[in-house]
């Protein structure tokens, strides 16, 4: 019972002594990849780059306690990050005292909502985010996100904003006041950590240049000729500070915590469920909820900000050889470490280092090849994916995202009302009853229509099949008998019902009667309940179409 509520209770008793070296080996990986992107990230959350570390720390040990994935590294991501920025700087001026409470406060308000989503075990709601929805968010969130950085690459002043419109358009007229050394800087980061990235991607570029840049500009005080540095970064360890609450800013917050807490976890799940499968262990949904709202929990109590299980940094985790989540109490460690002793060595780190860091980090996520593939395979997904990508530029990132769940809903529906209805002939070769619109030589069956609806029937869809069938009737009017194979429909409600017998009751008279093969035994039970049994006795009861058209002819 314990282990079910803390996993770590059961892997840290049968923990193997042959696992340390790669869960050690792999902690320390990810924290080197992790201390500079957190900084970076925080920036571009609007805070100040200690604010990422400090996410880092108990975050990480309260999922190391309660996660059901072995490998996932949790800490702050670029797409929350945007969230984040979006959100509070439209209520108070980035970097005040104001703001960080309110990124306290919104980091609680993620926290209680996965929690409450886990705990009601509504793991199930993340399936109307589909694959075209996210893929279009993160594409467009990826370019406000590059966009964003502009600022502290070029070394110029634009407005807070997250408009891709706003921000190419005045850097367009700031362009002049370019800092040249400082695009240097930036610029070259970016080639390398893109080199570094395509050619050897387990290196730890990312410090490597935070290292080497910081090197170089105190070296040649680079901060006096325009170059921009972080300057001096809090040491020691986040205290407990819980927020302030605020009922109006909650209620102005919840929207964006929900969507947060959504977002995040959806990306927090697909990979951790990737390397489950290639580990052969399982994550439970429900459990990974609970576990990221609790460290978002901790976030919020501890000065940090919302966070959730980055892509590339447990794929990181899990290529350096991480066994168990002592992985992440490693890299926790390395960053209480970092914290109490290494943060004066940050004061001379040029913004534009972490601005490249950001930039290299996110410009994977715009999946143009995706959103190709996607209108390829299903046009409508492409549709999704183009409207999502477009209202998320053009609007903001949180009506992005609700135009594009909106749409796949409204285009799930339009689906299921209007379900494909066939027209069956006999293929005597296969031994099976196929479509006669892909088998026109199929055999057909005088005075006999054979309908198959490739859906469950329910009340959005029954009057649908009921005007489809009136329409094929009144087109043959030699018809004697209807045979609809129910094979597809894994269940039927009462209007569905209803609709039928109406059907039956107004054909009869003409001398059009209705039989149904195949049904399956929830659906056979449902209209038993209605009465069909003794009313229409074995016409409802034939186990396949061969069997009733013996019957009928």
């Amino acid at each position: 019972m314990i282990e079910k509520i803390v996993p770590a209770w059961g892997w840290l008793r049968r923990y193997e002594r042959g696992h340390l070296r790669a869960d050690l080996l792999a902690g320390l990986t990810v924290a080197v990849m992790l201390v500079p992107q957190a900084m970076a990230y925080a920036m571009l959350a609007g805070l100040p780059p200690v604010v990422g570390l400090y996410a880092c720390v108990a975050p990480l040990m309260v999922y190391a306690l309660f996660g059901s994935s072995r490998q996932l590294a949790v800490g702050p991501v670029a797409i929350i990050s945007l969230l984040v920025a979006a959100k509070c700087s439209a209520l108070a001026k980035p970097g005040s005292q104001e703001y960080l409470t309110l990124v306290l406060l919104l980091a609680l308000l993620v926290g209680l909502a996965q929690l409450a989503l886990g705990l009601l075990r509504a793991g199930f709601l993340l399936n109307f985010l589909s694959r075209a929805v996210i893929a279009g968010f993160t594409s467009a969130a990826a370019l406000i996100i590059c966009f964003s950085q502009l600022k502290h690459l070029l070394g110029i002043p634009l407005a807070q904003g997250d408009s891709v419109f706003t921000l190419a358009a005045e850097a367009a007229v700031r362009i002049g006041q370019t800092s040249p050394i400082t695009l240097a800087v930036g610029g070259a980061s970016i080639a390398v950590l893109a080199l570094f990235r395509k050619r050897w991607p387990r290196f730890p570029s990312a410090m490597t240049v935070v290292i080497l840049a910081t090197l170089l500009v105190w070296l040649l005080r680079l901060d006096t000729h325009g170059v921009a540095v972080v300057g001096a970064v809090p040491g020691g360890l986040p205290g407990f500070s819980p927020p302030k609450l605020d009922w109006h800013a909650a209620s102005s917050l919840a929207p964006t915590a929900i969507t947060i807490a959504l977002v995040g976890f959806l990306e927090s799940i697909a990979i951790a469920q990737s390397i489950a499968a290639r580990e052969k262990y399982r994550v439970d949904p429900n459990q990974e909820l609970r576990a990221l709202g609790l460290a978002n929990v901790a976030a919020g109590l501890f000065s940090g900000y919302p966070v959730t299980g980055g892509f590339s940094r447990t794929a990181v985790s899990y290529s350096a050889g991480a066994k168990t989540l002592l992985a992440s109490l490693v890299t926790a460690a390395a960053v209480v470490l970092t914290l109490l002793f290494l943060t004066p060595l940050f004061h001379y780190l040029p913004k534009a280092v972490l601005a490249a860091v950001v930039i290299v980090a996110v410009v994977g996520l715009i999946e143009v090849k995706e959103g190709l593939r996607l209108y390829k395979v299903k046009r409508a997904d492409g549709v999704t994916f183009l409207v999502t990508f477009l209202a998320t530029l053009i609007l903001d990132v949180e009506p992005g995202v609700l135009t594009g769940v909106a749409l796949s809903l409204a285009l799930f529906v339009w689906r299921s009302s209007r379900p494909h209805m066939a027209e069956l002939g006999y293929v005597a070769e296969e031994g099976v009853f196929r479509d006669l619109a892909r088998y026109p030589n199929a055999r057909t069956y005088p005075n006999v229509l054979i309908l198959r609806v490739d859906a469950s029937l329910y009340f959005a869809n029954a009057r649908f099949v009921e005007d489809r069938l009136r329409q094929r009737l009144a087109e043959r009017q030699d018809v004697a008998w209807v045979l609809l194979d129910m094979s597809a429909a894994n269940d039927i409600d009462a209007t569905a019902v209803s609709t039928l017998e109406e059907l039956i009751d107004d054909y009869q008279p003409r001398g059009i009667g209705f039989a149904f093969a195949g049904m399956k035994a929830r659906v056979r039970d449902l209209v038993a309940r209605a009465g069909w049994k003794a009313k229409y006795g074995k016409r409802v009861e034939y186990a396949s179409l061969k069997q009733a058209l013996e019957d009928v002819l």
